[in-house]
């Protein structure tokens, strides 16, 4: 049995996962903790999520006051403190699974270094099967379309996301530069005022933030008289949810260093 230790209990993310952990078979979840002036320290999860029973794991104010319990740690919270605990976690050597957005550059070069160097770690912007099998096709229709083609992302989130563009955006358009042998200096984030026409070497990604929207993304391939679109909808965050407890117990016993939801998913074979 998989020992799981759930970060932002009472989070979007951090509240769903852990319905999701207690309804799967073979994880099991054993703490959860939030920041320190969080409403719900010392209440059980059952009171979080509403339901009748209690679970007896009551939720704590750090990850060191319980890290020692679980052989995972998932955590969908925010990026200064995502890597505050991969940095604590580099003393216990513990398995992660790190959905956070937001990540400057050097934050998460340093938490793969961490991974690399003390515990197996699963980091990917979005976990659900769709998104992951959406990169495969929009690297396929890359190869095929790319250099012919104008090439444009667009995602939309709900109101309270606090970064932009999306994770999953950028690793979209990783993917198209990485298959054309293009760098980040081809993203065009915004366009406002006299543009002029079009460069051939760009990727735009546009961003919408309005509602409840879950979470869309579109890849548009434009070309002479005909357009493709690949577009991925999330109904729900249960989607991600069983994305990450799908991670969290493949990756327990994995040797340190840094996998993606393509091994989890066993795509980098397709």
């Amino acid at each position: 049995m998989i020992k799981a230790i759930v970060a932002g209990a009472a989070g979007r993310m951090g509240s769903t996962i852990i319905r999701h952990i207690l309804k799967t078979e073979g994880i099991q979840l054993v703490a959860a903790f939030e920041h320190p002036q969080s409403a719900v320290l010392g209440k059980d999860v059952a009171e979080i999520l509403g339901l009748p029973e209690k679970t007896g794991v009551v939720v704590e104010d750090s990850l060191e006051k319980v890290i020692e319990k679980g052989d995972v740690i998932i955590d969908f919270t925010f990026h200064t403190a995502s890597l505050a605990h991969a940095r604590i976690n580099a003393r216990y050597g513990k398995a992660m699974v790190i959905g956070t957005t937001g990540f400057s550059r050097e934050e998460l070069t340093e938490i793969h270094e961490l991974a690399r160097k003390h515990f197996p770690l699963v980091q990917a912007y979005n976990m659900s099967l769709g998104i992951n099998l959406l990169y495969k096709l929009v690297e396929l229709a890359t190869r095929i379309l790319g250099q012919d083609f104008d090439i444009e992302i667009v995602e939309a989130h709900h109101r309270m996301k606090k970064d932009a563009p999306s994770g999953t955006a950028l690793a979209l358009a990783q993917v198209i530069a990485r298959t054309l042998g293009w760098d980040e200096s081809s993203f065009r984030f915004c366009r406002e005022g006299i543009i002029g026409e079009r460069p051939r070497k760009e990727i735009g990604i546009q961003t919408i933030r309005a509602g409840e929207i879950v979470g869309e993304h579109t890849v548009l391939f434009a070309g002479p008289g005909e357009r493709l679109e690949l577009t991925h909808r999330a109904a729900s965050r249960d989607t991600f949810a069983r994305g990450a407890v799908r991670a969290a117990l493949w990756v327990v016993g994995k040797e340190p260093g840094v996998y993606d939801m393509h091994d989890v998913l066993g795509l980098k074979e397709v």
